[in-house]
């Protein structure tokens, strides 16, 4: 067993990076059983389409409306209290709303507003706990350390836990909630043996909140690496999210897959993360991060064409399979050059300045695929964002050379200086 354990975690990671990768891991599965459990019990609530949507969109809000506001805390606070106290609060709603439903008081306005509230500590759970990973892991392992962590979100959060969630479910509406407040419990007590280094930031009572954001965006706009990282995700999510953002209708009509084949999209793109997962050391000892990244845009762009020319369900299912080892490549690379560049000190700003990109071009491409769906047929926003990406493509191709020195000139392999403990 101990050696299963060194050959998933090595032992140069460190006890403190396993106990983060224990706690996430288990939280992962937490998130994979609300995923399933949360628009089953929203759907058992009401039959209109309006508030099933509002329901996704007030989990789908909280990233806007606090994202800067996390980032500024995440680097003012100690970010192992700002999990625990997100967790807890996390947990006392669920747990609420558990009670609720096994007395049968729950109505869909109480699911709602806790659909908004688990949105919310959320934002700061994740901003808080993508920060740990740099303090605790040496920057020349921030890619092995950041693809195990991703590998918890591809297996638990997406193949383990929406199984579970929905078999529980059918158990009773108010178990699968019981079961995630057990399992965010556990994750608790795990992200509690860690004992960080300093971040680096002084206390500074007299000083506002906000000027922390304007400094961390100010810090976003000038870094050039950073800032074509921030960009290129927020263009992208632009025509991913118009294209994703009909894919239920693209599958079930224009594939002719029905509702059964739609959900084995996900379980395909899956795979194709865990195959990432896999190679991506092998990738990363041969291809440079600019490399890695050129390769991810001409993928993502090359997708989004052979959907909107394909109507043959045996093409794209091989797409989606190449897309899900993409996104986790892409996603695993984004952060470790963003983690290496960031100092420590800036890392939630500047992490919050990342995920308004990526949630703002989610919503901005929604509405566009809506409408372009409406107008033109399912498949005009693939055509939009291919000819969208291929455009942002060709804009941004030279700007990738940043990313090949992404923190102040250093080279990415170099050994980063150690960080004082507490």
């Amino acid at each position: 067993m101990s050696r299963l354990v060194d050959v998933l975690v090595p032992p140069r990671l460190g006890t403190g990076f396993r106990w983060l990768l224990a706690s996430s891991w288990t939280s992962n599965i937490g998130d994979g059983i609300s995923l399933a459990a949360g628009p089953l019990l929203v759907a058992s609530q009401t039959d209109s389409e309006f508030l099933v949507a509002l329901a996704a969109l007030l989990q789908w809000a909280p990233p806007m409306v606090f994202g800067l506001w996390a980032g500024a805390l995440t680097d003012r606070l100690d970010r192992r209290r700002i999990i625990i106290v997100g967790y807890l609060l996390r947990f006392a709603v669920v747990a609420l709303l558990a009670a609720a439903l096994a007395f049968d008081a729950a109505t869909i306005v109480l699911v709602l507003v806790a659909m908004f509230l688990l949105g919310s500590a959320k934002v700061f759970v994740d901003n808080a706990a993508s920060t740990l990973t740099p303090m605790l892991v040496d920057r020349a392992d921030l890619p092995v350390a950041n693809a195990r962590i991703t590998t918890g979100i591809i297996t638990f959060s997406t193949l383990v836990g929406p199984p579970i969630g929905a078999f529980l479910f059918t158990a009773g509406r108010a178990v699968p909630f019981v079961t995630e407040v057990l399992v965010g419990l556990l994750a608790v007590l795990l992200i509690g043996q860690l004992r960080l280094p300093a971040h680096g930031r002084e206390a500074t009572a007299d000083r506002r909140v906000w000027h922390d954001i304007v400094e961390g965006v100010r810090w976003t706009v000038h870094h050039p690496a950073v800032r074509t990282l921030v960009l290129t995700i927020l263009i992208f999510n632009v025509t991913f999210g118009a294209a994703w953002s009909v894919l239920v209708l693209y599958a079930t009509e224009h594939l002719g897959l029905g509702s059964v084949g739609f959900g084995l999209i996900t379980t395909v793109q899956a795979v194709g993360g865990l195959l990432g997962t896999f190679g991506y050391g092998w990738l990363t000892r041969r291809l440079s991060m600019g490399d890695l990244m050129r390769i991810g845009l001409v993928i993502e762009t090359l997708t989004h064409l052979v959907l909107a020319v394909t109507t043959s369900a045996y093409v794209a299912m091989p797409v989606f399979f190449v897309f899900g080892a993409h996104a986790f490549i892409w996603g695993t690379t984004s952060l470790t050059i963003r983690q290496r560049a960031v100092p420590t000190e800036l890392q939630g700003r500047v992490g919050s300045v990342n995920a308004l990109g990526t949630y703002g071009g989610l919503v901005v491409g929604a509405g566009i695929g809506g409408v372009l769906a409406q107008h033109w047929g399912v498949t005009a926003p693939f055509w939009f964002a291919f000819a969208g990406s291929a455009v942002f493509v060709v804009v941004i191709w030279g700007q990738l050379h940043h990313l090949a020195h992404s923190d102040e000139g250093r080279p990415l392999d170099a050994p980063a200086a150690p960080a004082e403990p507490h």
